[in-house]
């Protein structure tokens, strides 16, 4: 990622001050230095980056993020735009977050969400941001938390986040959002039997996109298939009842169905107490994901490590040391004992 280093100064106190003052002004330019400041993998930007946010903070919180998921092919990005049309013609401002995946070779990534979704990025109500996952896992960005932060600050109340495609490790985006969209084709029972499990546990809405035309009836078994579905299965969000829809994102029919379904969850948790737990729990699994990250870097960056790791690396491959037994003589040499 190629970034724009006039962009991220002034670095003093009272230039950061200016930088969040702008932010929370609703400026898109300072808005859009604040993201890539946050997704810089540099240490000074990272110092940066969190006194921005600590500043930000106080103004965050007050959206509803969703989370949008579903495999390749779904229409992701047409739904987003339909959905996304739909909230701003009733007066909501839209962020989109939009991770597109890392190509493990180049580390390069199409980032393209912006002419997929002509019509939504033209709003004077929305702003999309595109970001590489970096490989992360669950298809989203290792910095996708702060940039929701740094968008609510903005005055973005209703924040979208489309990730990579679903998989076992789809629960990193349920750990960000208020709520978790998975979005399937018309494809009824077959389509059923190959999606995980774990994902339609997580969803607090599933929507059959692309119910027009022909596939219409298709669309009816796939919702009817689902929605007998979930009565055999656990949910994770107590006070609310997973819901199945089928919507057309090419001609609009009930995309007012499935904002009005986010609106009614949002209002269920939020009068429970349960929305605001559910942030509090994010937050602490933030803080440890945060201190694990700094462990391993430290650890990786120790000399002592750095010393044995190449014989030790080696003598796993080999197969002549169990990889357990090898992490704890890492942890060893980085001072970590057994007791």
């Amino acid at each position: 990622m190629t970034l724009d280093r006039a962009a991220l100064q002034p670095t003093d106190d009272v230039g950061e001050h200016r930088h969040a003052a702008a932010i929370l002004d609703g400026d898109r330019r300072a808005l859009a230095r604040a993201i890539t400041l946050i997704e810089s993998t540099r240490s000074d930007h990272r110092a940066q980056a969190e006194s921005l946010l600590a500043e930000l903070l106080p103004a965050t919180g007050r959206s509803i993020r969703i989370g949008i998921s579903g495999v390749p092919g779904v229409g992701k990005s047409t739904f987003i735009e339909a959905f996304g049309l739909h909230i701003v013609a009733r007066g909501h401002r839209v962020a989109v977050i939009t991770v597109d995946p890392s190509s493990p070779i180049s580390g390069g990534s199409i980032l393209g969400d912006k002419t997929r979704m002509e019509k939504l990025s033209r709003h004077p109500s929305t702003y999309i941001r595109p970001s590489p996952s970096g490989g992360s896992l669950g298809g989203v960005a290792r910095r996708t938390r702060e940039v929701i932060l740094a968008t609510e600050a903005a005055g973005f109340d209703v924040i979208l986040v489309e990730t990579v495609g679903v998989g076992q490790s789809e629960t990193a985006v349920a750990g960000l959002v208020d709520m978790f969209m998975l979005l399937i084709a018309p494809g009824g029972g077959d389509e059923l039997q190959g999606l995980k499990k774990g994902i339609v546990e997580l969803a607090e809405l599933i929507v059959v996109n692309k119910a027009d035309g022909d596939l219409i009836p298709a669309a009816e078994r796939a919702r009817r298939d689902y929605s007998a579905a979930l009565h055999l299965l656990r949910h994770g969000s107590e006070g609310w009842t997973p819901k199945v829809l089928k919507c057309s994102s090419m001609t609009g029919e009930a995309i007012d169905e499935v904002w009005e379904t986010a609106e009614a969850f949002r209002t269920a948790m939020s009068a429970s107490g349960k929305l605001e737990a559910r942030r509090a729990e994010q937050a602490k699994a933030w803080m440890w994901d945060e201190v694990n990250e700094a462990l391993a870097r430290r650890l990786k960056e120790d000399a002592a490590v750095g010393a044995l790791l190449p014989e030790l690396e080696a003598r796993v491959q080999a197969g002549s040391v169990n990889p357990a037994d090898a992490a704890r003589q890492v942890l060893a040499a980085f001072g970590c004992k057994d007791e």
